[in-house]
C-alpha cells in the first residue's frame, strides 16, 4: 500500500521506511548467495539391489569315464582321430582323421600308413620320414578319439549307445559302463550279436559265480541287448 505525503513527518517516514529496505534486501541477497555456495547435502546411496543368484542347473549325470589308451598296445583304425606332434615345429603338427584306406597326409612327410599300427610305431615311422628334412626330429603322436573301435548297448540300461573299445571289455564290465539296468530289465536273457551269432549272457549267473565263461571278452561291432 503506498503511503501518500502529506506533510514533513510523511516524507520523513518514507525517507526512513527506504533507507530501512535497502539493507534488508542486501541481507536477503547474501544470505541467498551463501546458500548457493553451500554444497548439496550428500545423499544416502541407493540400496543395493540384491540379484537373486542363478538356479544351480540339475547335475549331469557323470559319463563313463574314457578308458586309457596305451600307445604300445592300440592299434589305430580308420577313421580314429590321431594327434602328431612334432617338437618345436608347430606349423607341422596337428590333428588328423585316419581316412578309410588307413591313411594319413603329414607335412613334409605326405602320405603315411596309420592304421594297422600303434601310437608308438606311427611315431617311428614318421620321425623316419621326417629325417630326410629334419636333424633328430621328435614325434609324438596320440590318440584323440577312437572311433574305428566301438561296441554297442541297448534296451534296458540306464545309458544306452556306443562305446569305444579302447581296452579288453568283458560284458560285465560293459553293462557296467552302461549305469546298469532299469526296473523292468530281463538281466537271465542277455543277447550279444557278433555278425550272425547270437551269444546268450545271464547276468545273474555270472554275478552268483557260476557259468564263468559266458563273460567273455567284447570285439569290435558287438550288441548287447537287454531285453
Amino acid at each position: 500500500m503506498e503511503i501518500v505525503c502529506g506533510g514533513t513527518d510523511c516524507c520523513k517516514l518514507k525517507k526512513m521506511r527506504n533507507a530501512l529496505s535497502v539493507p534488508a534486501l542486501l541481507a536477503l541477497a547474501l544470505v541467498g548467495m551463501r546458500a548457493a555456495q553451500q554444497p548439496a547435502a550428500e545423499q544416502p546411496p541407493p540400496a543395493a539391489q540384491t540379484v537373486p543368484a542363478a538356479e544351480t542347473p540339475a547335475e549331469a549325470k557323470p559319463s563313463a569315464p574314457a578308458a586309457p589308451i596305451d600307445p604300445k598296445a592300440y592299434i589305430i583304425g580308420p577313421e580314429d582321430l590321431i594327434s602328431i606332434r612334432v617338437w618345436r615345429e608347430p606349423e607341422n603338427s596337428g590333428n588328423f582323421v585316419v581316412r578309410p584306406d588307413g591313411k594319413v597326409s603329414v607335412p613334409l612327410v605326405g602320405e603315411i600308413q596309420a592304421a594297422g599300427l600303434t601310437p608308438e610305431k606311427l611315431s617311428e615311422s614318421i620321425a623316419e620320414s621326417l629325417q630326410k628334412v629334419m636333424v633328430h626330429p621328435e614325434v609324438t603322436v596320440g590318440v584323440e578319439k577312437v572311433n574305428s573301435k566301438k561296441y554297442y548297448i541297448q534296451g534296458e540300461v540306464n545309458r544306452p549307445g556306443s562305446y569305444p573299445l579302447v581296452i579288453d571289455t568283458t560284458i560285465l564290465e560293459a553293462l557296467v559302463n552302461a549305469g546298469g539296468f532299469r526296473d523292468f530289465a530281463n538281466t537271465k536273457k542277455i543277447v550279444i550279436l557278433r555278425g550272425t551269432e547270437r551269444i546268450k549272457f545271464n547276468y545273474n549267473q555270472v554275478t552268483h559265480g557260476k557259468k564263468m565263461e559266458q563273460n567273455i571278452l567284447l570285439k569290435p561291432g558287438d550288441q548287447i541287448i537287454v531285453p
